[in-house]
């Protein structure tokens, strides 16, 4: 059987890891970046570059969109101006899969819409960063039509270690992966708190974290966003917007049913203010930055 030819539209630190991985894995890749020069760069290896998605969509069986939210999204399949996106040349029986973290709702609404043009659709986070990307080794919450993954199938298990299908049209995706950001924010955010006070109360910083990445009391975001912190690095794998951002989702599709989220919501408000504070386009564990009286690491200590 003939593998899907695919193109990636994004080509940021997921984005390239999605790509680099299907190329390793034998399929033909075809990428687009709104960059100067980043899809060049990267066919270097392998590979070709677009100068717009309405090219790349054009010669591609399945259109891997990850880019940051819904607004580049609907501009990826639509254009700025309501014309010359991918939709715009996408063959009949293409699949567009969308990798974003978005209003489950809009998901929803955007199947129907590529339905309607005779796409398919896959509703396709993805969770676990940018090394598990480039490893393929990422997990995706997806949720479509049967005759989306029949078309799509390859090229997701192609790109993810872990493929959750989680129904049989669009919306459960997007909504399991409103909850593990649910769980990410909160759990950064407690993280800071704790190392906060270790830093208030003078405890060494290094010694701390050994400490609690040793205990009962360690997540996989205290391990991996407080080692940012011990040496003084807020360069931005996940900025602290991209929280402001998903946790604002959460927090809405909450309200909708009026159902009570105060740690989820709490968070938010810590994440909101290190955003004004100036540390928005910083790493997200820069949000320990809004917490007085305390002096932060500056890289000598490392984890």
């Amino acid at each position: 059987m003939t593998r899907p030819i695919v193109g990636i539209i994004g080509l940021g630190a997921m984005g390239a890891g999605i790509a680099k991985t299907l190329r390793n894995n034998g399929f033909t890749i075809h990428v687009c970046d709104v960059r100067p020069g980043v899809a060049e760069a990267f066919v270097a290896d392998g590979g070709t570059a677009h100068a717009t998605t309405a090219a790349l969509a054009a010669v591609s069986d399945v259109v891997v969109s990850v880019v940051v939210n819904a607004a580049q999204t609907e501009s990826v399949l639509f254009g700025d101006d309501g014309q010359g996106g991918a939709a715009s040349t996408m063959r009949p029986g293409s699949t567009f899969v969308m990798c974003s973290t978005v209003d489950p709702n809009w998901s929803v609404a955007l199947e129907a819409r590529l339905n309607a043009l005779g796409l398919h659709y896959v509703d396709a986070p993805i969770s676990g960063g940018a090394a598990k990307a480039a490893s393929g080794q990422m997990t995706m919450m997806t949720s479509a039509k049967p005759e989306a993954y029949a078309a799509a199938g390859a090229v997701l298990d192609g790109m993810a270690g872990k493929v959750y299908r989680l129904g049989d049209k669009a919306g459960a995706g997007s909504k399991v992966k409103i909850i593990n950001q649910l769980l990410a924010g909160v759990h950064i955010a407690v993280a800071a708190e704790a190392m906060a006070l270790g830093l208030r109360e003078g405890v060494e910083a290094s010694a701390l974290y050994e400490v609690i990445t040793n205990s009962a009391g360690n997540s996989w975001m205290f391990e991996n966003r407080m080692a940012h912190v011990l040496a003084g690095d807020y360069s931005p794998l996940s900025a602290v917007d991209i929280f402001v951002k998903d946790l604002g989702l959460v927090l809405d599709t909450a309200r909708a049913s009026k159902f009570p989220l105060p740690l989820a919501a709490t968070a938010h408000q810590m994440f909101m203010q290190a955003s004004t504070a100036g540390f928005a386009k910083e790493d997200d564990s820069a949000v320990i930055k809004i917490f007085p009286g305390i002096t932060l690491p500056e890289g000598k200590e490392k984890a």
